[in-house]
């Protein structure tokens, strides 16, 4: 692991949770009432430190790579489409870019590995507006390699990426952190990524991604099988990343490693970032405590993925787009959850009769 990485303390502090769960369950309302939104509020509360906590300048990063597996048809896309949706980024159209300007979060798109050059933008060294995408180049390579014949990544490339990563959200503003992705073949990153670390059968771990049919998942499952085999010794976390994922999954991995050092909340999307929170929590267990997970994909495995790390999502809204929609989707919970937390009344602030008989 790169040296750069901190390790990262525990979050626990059994004082600051009392204090926490004292305001929410003396809120006007009946205990629990809020559902998960309680336990979302005191998951804020820990994360940022406070008991009254407040997002500040949230950004949502969307890290981009192709993938040399792409070739052998785990997809139901061709690899254009990557540097194709980039571009849909940047002009505004895709689903994130709607939804981040709809919530108020600053998107940042980064090429890190992407097959075809992006040409840099002019407002590339400022920070990105609400409504106005920023691009930043992190290209490490032009995709990464065919797993299926050898490993994807050499560890150096690996461990750029990672720190790419790290330096991108060391130039971010505020305490919040949203991952989105994008990459053709990318499902089949975060499918061969839940197999080896969980050590769960390659079929339990592949679904459908960008729409395949019964006959391509079965196809993709004897691919993945292939790079599972031509990579048998990469068991170690940083070993598994660099044989079987890709840059943007890496990059993803430093980003969340230094988020979670700046003790930022860091909103998980659906099954690649998963994934890349997966390979980072192996390596800093601690990292989940500042985790919050936006949704369970429309994608079979991330089921199991959340499972590895007992995660309990926001949303259930059979989502399978990826890019950060999920998380984008989510962020208006968490806003009323440090709203909650803030400004609601208490009991004996508001003059209310508390419950008296169970």
């Amino acid at each position: 692991m790169p040296k750069q990485i901190p390790l990262l303390p525990d979050l626990t502090d059994a004082t600051l949770t009392a204090r926490l769960q004292h305001l929410i369950d003396h809120k006007t309302k009946p205990l629990g009432s809020l559902g998960k939104l309680e336990s979302l509020a005191l998951r804020l509360g820990q994360i940022l430190g406070t008991e009254a906590p407040q997002l500040q300048a949230p950004q949502m990063l969307v890290c981009a790579g192709d993938h040399g597996l792409a070739a052998r048809g785990v997809s139901a896309f061709p690899s254009d489409v990557t540097w194709q949706m980039v571009e849909n980024f940047l002009a505004g159209g895709a689903a994130v870019s709607v939804l981040a300007r709809q919530h108020g979060l600053a998107l940042t798109v980064v090429d890190c590995g992407v097959a075809r050059d992006i040409a840099p933008r002019e407002a590339a060294l400022g920070q990105a507006a609400p409504g106005r995408p920023r691009l930043l180049l992190r290209k490490v390579a032009a995709g990464t390699q065919d797993a299926s014949c050898g490993p994807a990544m050499s560890m150096a490339q690996c461990e750029t990426a990672i720190q790419n990563g790290i330096d991108v959200v060391r130039s971010l503003p505020g305490n919040a952190l949203l991952l989105g992705e994008m990459g053709i073949g990318n499902t089949s990153v975060a499918s061969l990524l839940l197999a080896r670390l969980a050590g769960l059968p390659i079929a339990e771990c592949t679904g459908a991604g960008t729409g395949l049919d019964a006959a391509g998942i079965a196809r993709k499952c004897a691919v993945l099988q292939q790079a599972l085999d031509a990579n048998v010794g990469a068991t170690k976390p940083l070993d598994a990343l660099a044989a079987l994922g890709g840059f943007e999954v890496a990059t993803l991995v430093g980003t969340v490693l230094q988020a979670a050092a700046e003790r930022r909340v860091i909103v998980v999307d659906g099954f690649i970032t998963s994934a890349a929170v997966l390979v980072a929590s192996r390596l800093q267990p601690t990292v989940l405590q500042r985790c919050v997970f936006a949704h369970r994909s429309g994608e079979r495995a991330h089921g199991l993925m959340l499972e590895q790390m007992e995660a309990e999502p926001l949303l259930d809204l059979g989502l399978r787009l990826g890019e950060g929609s999920g998380a984008a989707l989510a962020w208006p919970l968490l806003q009323s959850a440090c709203a909650i937390l803030r400004e609601m009344a208490s009991f004996e602030a508001a003059g209310v009769s508390e419950q008296t008989a169970a």
